[in-house]
């Protein structure tokens, strides 16, 4: 296990060249060849889109560390499904939740901050949070996909991050559709919420279920903050940004 890894921006460019024809199962296998269970961590949402990637780190790397982030604000039947999910792979996941209890947050900014101002809203809750979950890891998996938002268009599959922690996404040149077959080729279960019209779900409060689980073709992201005041498709764990709190 390679515990000095460096890279530098030539050492980059040449593993993401590696990686551009790669499985994700490859890919998985390399991160935690490379760090290992002290060093990379994954992270899950635990919705449909997020079920293949678990299903490829039960398969590939069990006890990956999956962190997921409680806001306190979710849909009981994400709860639900994060639960199902575990004990049918025994995923080794780890409840992250915010510094900030939800009496505190709605003391200090009244109730409805994630219609006023969102991003501060998923930094207080899901970016800040994450962030300090990651201190201790040098290396962090994340499911995301370019075929999702413009933001992830221009994303590589590994990235370094302004904090130096390596960011890998082994997801990142699937599409749609090949989350689908994969879902069907292995009959893996969907959210409880999927059929219901909501082909994303977030926190309950900022998730509104679109015309067909399918969503909006060109946005598989239909449906979230649907009552902010401007528009996001982002909650900023994939961002590398920084949000000032009042």
């Amino acid at each position: 296990m390679t515990r000095d890894l460096a890279l530098d921006d030539a050492a980059l460019a040449a593993l993401n060249a590696r990686f551009a024809t790669a499985s994700p199962q490859d890919i998985l296998a390399w991160a935690w060849e490379t760090f290992g269970p002290e060093e990379v961590a994954a992270s899950s949402s635990f919705q449909t889109q997020s079920v293949p990637l678990l299903h490829m780190i039960a398969q590939t790397c069990p006890q990956m560390p999956v962190l997921f982030i409680d806001t306190g604000f979710h849909f009981p039947e994400t709860l639900a499904f994060r639960d199902r999910l575990q004990a049918r792979w025994d995923l080794n996941i780890r409840v992250v939740r915010p510094a900030i209890s939800k009496g505190e947050l709605f003391r200090r900014y009244g109730e409805g901050l994630y219609r006023r101002d969102p991003d501060l809203c998923c930094y207080i809750n899901k970016v800040r949070s994450m962030q300090e979950a990651l201190t201790s890891f040098r290396a962090w998996i994340a499911g995301v996909r370019r075929d999702q938002t413009k933001n992830r268009q221009g994303l590589e599959v590994v990235i370094r991050q302004t904090s130096g922690l390596l960011k890998v996404h082994p997801l990142l040149n699937w599409t749609e559709a090949h989350i689908a077959a994969y879902r069907d080729v292995h009959e893996l279960p969907v959210h409880p919420l999927y059929y219901q019209g909501y082909p994303s779900v977030g926190c309950a409060p900022c998730t509104r279920p679109v015309l067909s689980a399918s969503g909006d073709a060109d946005n598989a992201r239909a449906g979230r903050w649907a009552e902010a005041d401007k528009e996001k498709t982002e909650c900023g764990l994939h961002l590398d940004w920084e949000k000032e709190e009042a």
